[in-house]
C-alpha cells in the first residue's frame, strides 16, 4: 500500500514509518519539521516538507503521491501551548487536519482510508479513582488540545458519512519512548531523561499542592502505539475508536523514581505548582487495545528501553 504519514519526521510518526517500510508498504512523510527531524525519516520514505495550514502545499502532496491510505499523526500537540495559544491549537488541529481530509477526499483521489491520532489522555477529562475510561466514556475535554482532538473526531465522522472515507480513531494514552523531543513542554519521561542524564534536579508539577506526588497517568510504550497504527492501517482494528493504553496508573513521582533505579542514580526532586490545563488522573482501559494487540509493553520494560536509548545518544 502507498501510506502517507503526516508528522512521520517526529517521535510517534517516525516509528509508524519504520513499521510500514518494513511491512512493505510505499511510504511518504508529510511533514513541516518545526518539531519533527529530518534524521528520524527513514531511509525508503518520500519526506515533503508541507505544513498542513499550507492548503495547496497539502493538496499537492497527495495529488502527487496518491496514498491509499493516511496516517495522521500531525500535531500541536502540548496541553499548556494550547491553553496559552488556543488559537495556534485550533489552526493546526483543526484547519491544518481539514484540508487533509478534503485532499482525501478530492476527485479522483484513492484514499480510502484514513487513521487518526486522538488523545484519550485528554479527551475524557478527569477520570475518577478507581476507574478507567473506556471508549463508551463520555468525552469531558478541559483544554483546547482535548477540544480540537474531538472536534476533529466528528469533522472525521462527516467525511466518512458524506464523502465514503474510511476511517479509524486511535485514542493514545501518554506515549513515551526512544526519539520523544526532552527540550518540549510535552513529554516527562524524556524530560526526566535527559535530566537524569545531565545530572539535573526533576521538577514533580503538583497534582493539588505542591510536593505531592504529582498527576496520575497511563503510559503507553512507542512501539505498541505504532504496532495498534498498522493495524489500523491494514484494516485490523474492528472498531472505529480504539484506545491504545496500557491501563497502568503512575504518578510523576513513582516515574522518576523508576527511573532512577533504571539509570541506578539517586535523583534529585523538587516540587513545582500545578501547570494550567493539566488532568490530575487519566487512566485508560485497554481491553479493546489488548484484544487487538495481544500483551502490550510493561512500563517498567519501556522505561528501561527508553533510557537505553537516550544514554546511546550522549
Amino acid at each position: 500500500m502507498r501510506i502517507l504519514i503526516t508528522g512521520g519526521a517526529g517521535f510517534i510518526g517516525s516509528h509508524i514509518a519504520d513499521g510500514a517500510l518494513a511491512a512493505g508498504h510505499e511510504v511518504a512523510v508529510l511533514d513541516n519539521l518545526s518539531t519533527g527531524r529530518k534524521e528520524n525519516v527513514p531511509k525508503g520514505a518520500h519526506l515533503y516538507e508541507i505544513d498542513l495550514r499550507d492548503r495547496d502545499g497539502v493538496f499537492r502532496t497527495l495529488g502527487t503521491f496518491k496514498p491509499e491510505v493516511v496516517s495522521h499523526q500531525a500535531a500541536q500537540a502540548s496541553v499548556v501551548v494550547s491553553v496559552r495559544d488556543p488559537k495556534l491549537d485550533a489552526e493546526v488541529n483543526v484547519i491544518g487536519g481539514l484540508n487533509l481530509l478534503d485532499a482525501c477526499t478530492q476527485p479522483g483521489a484513492p484514499t480510502k482510508t484514513f487513521v487518526f491520532a486522538s488523545t484519550g489522555g485528554a479527551i475524557y477529562g478527569e477520570v475518577p479513582e478507581g476507574t478507567r475510561a473506556d471508549e463508551n466514556t463520555r468525552p469531558a475535554p478541559l483544554s483546547p488540545y482535548a477540544i480540537s482532538k474531538l472536534a476533529f473526531e466528528q469533522m472525521m465522522n462527516v467525511y466518512r458519512t458524506h464523502r465514503g472515507l474510511s476511517t479509524t480513531v486511535l485514542r493514545y494514552a501518554n506515549v513515551y519512548g526512544p526519539r520523544q523531543d526532552p527540550h518540549g513542554e510535552a513529554g516527562v519521561v524524556a524530560i526526566f531523561a535527559a535530566a537524569v542524564r545531565e545530572g539535573r534536579t526533576l521538577r514533580i508539577n503538583a497534582r493539588k499542592t505542591i510536593g505531592d506526588a504529582g498527576c496520575v497517568r497511563d503510559y503507553v510504550y512507542v512501539g505498541d502505539v505504532a504496532r495498534a497504527n498498522l493495524l489500523a492501517i491494514e484494516g485490523k482494528v474492528p472498531m472505529p475508536v480504539m484506545n491504545v493504553a496500557g491501563g497502568t496508573e503512575t504518578s510523576t513521582r513513582e516515574l522518576a523514581e523508576r527511573l532512577g533505579q533504571v539509570a541506578g542514580k539517586r535523583l534529585a526532586l523538587e516540587g513545582g505548582a500545578p501547570r494550567a490545563g493539566d488532568l490530575e488522573r487519566s487512566v485508560l482501559d485497554p481491553t479493546a487495545c489488548l484484544r487487538v494487540l495481544g500483551s502490550l509493553t510493561s512500563v517498567e520494560q519501556g522505561i528501561a528501553s527508553t533510557w537505553d536509548w537516550y544514554v546511546s545518544k550522549v
